[in-house]
């Protein structure tokens, strides 16, 4: 029998009366995935979501590794199925097994009986299937202590399942469980982290990037369409809005008090992803601010920041160091191109005495020689919409 894929769930157990909609949820997104490795049937019971190929020709290695990037999966298994039979149970083991089980010092079998009505108990079908595996290979010892591998067994609803692979999934819930907010995303290291990790709380993000040609070049522009197109994976499909900033920054910088620039243009950016929000039915934005990390990310600079709009503005990095940040970006994939020496739009135009503790009838008052509405309409007319 073909290889399967079991989901198993993890926090999406404990919710209550809405579960079938996480649970839904979580099938369309697997669904959503698996295409590009062949045809595949999905679908849920007590608690585990179940993919099998329905020919010989499906990539279910590829499948597999697309899974464990899947949100609302706490671990991903391959297991194979039979009848459930102690005698076809042990037979399976056996035979899909040999290679590891020839390979390890030592093993154990741990067994979950889902299906109460089977007539051994978790223990004694692990009990009978362990020793019929070590008279299949007597070179490898029982120890049920400190086992080198672990031979998991699962009597389920509808057959057995003799797992060969587990390994972690991405945890978190489902994306599209949480509603939609946008996302900043930059170049920095920051910013693709946050919404990776807003991503893993349900949310469906839209990234959205702040663009100062010619102060930061096309080459600044791919990578952040590159760090994207890394995201998917985990992300979904995502619509990034390119936003022209280079007229904004020119005129605060001619017109606003250099210690203040920082603080005007995170206004700026603010209010030009609400209207982005607005437009997209996002109910919050998402950004990478860490407290303490620089000048503008002070507990009074994030306060005066957040005051320009009405939206909530969600920081999921804010209590992390740099690195555990930066070991999330390695995990995830973005490290290496947030790492490329390509400027974006918050190194251009940096204040070298950036105003740590801004008052907002300060700022209000520095940005009064600017025509905001103005400025803000024709940045959002000149979005431009990559699909990633």
């Amino acid at each position: 029998m073909n290889d399967m894929i079991l989901l198993k769930m993890g926090e999406l157990v404990l919710k209550g009366l809405n579960r079938p909609r996480f649970e839904q949820k979580l099938v369309a997104n697997a669904r959503r995935r698996l295409p590009p490795y062949g045809e595949f049937k999905v679908w849920c019971r007590q608690s585990t979501v179940y993919i099998e190929p329905k020919n010989d020709e499906c990539d279910i290695d590829g499948a597999f590794e697309a899974m464990l990037k899947l949100f609302g999966a706490i671990s991903v298994v391959r297991a194979r199925a039979c009848e459930k039979d102690a005698k076809a149970i042990a037979a399976l083991a056996i035979s899909s097994l040999g290679d590891a089980l020839r390979a390890a010092k030592s093993f154990k079998v741990e067994s979950r009986r889902a299906d109460k009505s089977f007539p051994m108990t978790s223990i004694e079908l692990s009990q009978y299937v362990g020793g019929q595996l070590q008279e299949a290979y007597p070179e490898t010892a029982v120890d049920v202590h400190d086992p080198e591998l672990i031979v998991n067994l699962e009597v389920r609803d509808y057959a057995a399942y003799v797992n060969t692979e587990k390994r972690p999934g991405a945890g978190g819930l489902p994306v599209g469980t949480g509603g939609r907010a946008v996302t900043l995303l930059s170049g920095g290291i920051d910013s693709p982290v946050s919404t990776w990790l807003a991503a893993r709380r349900g949310l469906q993000v839209i990234p959205v990037h702040f663009f100062s040609f010619p102060y930061t070049s096309e080459l600044s522009k791919k990578k952040v369409l590159d760090l994207a197109h890394t995201l998917v994976p985990w992300c979904g499909q995502l619509m990034v809005e390119v936003v022209p900033f280079t007229e904004i920054q020119e005129e605060i910088a001619k017109k606003c008090p250099e210690e203040f620039f920082t603080i005007i243009m995170r206004h700026f950016m603010m209010r030009i992803a609400e209207k982005i929000a607005q437009a997209n039915g996002c109910g919050a934005l998402i950004t990478g601010e860490n407290l303490g990390q620089v000048a503008s990310q002070t507990m009074e600079a994030i306060g005066v920041t957040q005051e320009c709009i009405s939206l909530p503005i969600l920081r999921p990095l804010i209590g992390f160091d740099k690195a555990e940040i930066i070991a999330r970006a390695r995990q995830i994939g973005t490290f290496e191109l947030s790492s490329l020496p390509y400027e974006d739009c918050c190194t251009v135009f940096t204040p070298r005495h950036p105003k740590t503790k801004p008052r907002l009838a300060e700022v209000i008052a520095a940005e009064s020689a600017l025509d905001i509405d103005a400025l803000v309409e024709r940045a959002v007319n000149g979005i431009e919409r990559v699909r990633v």
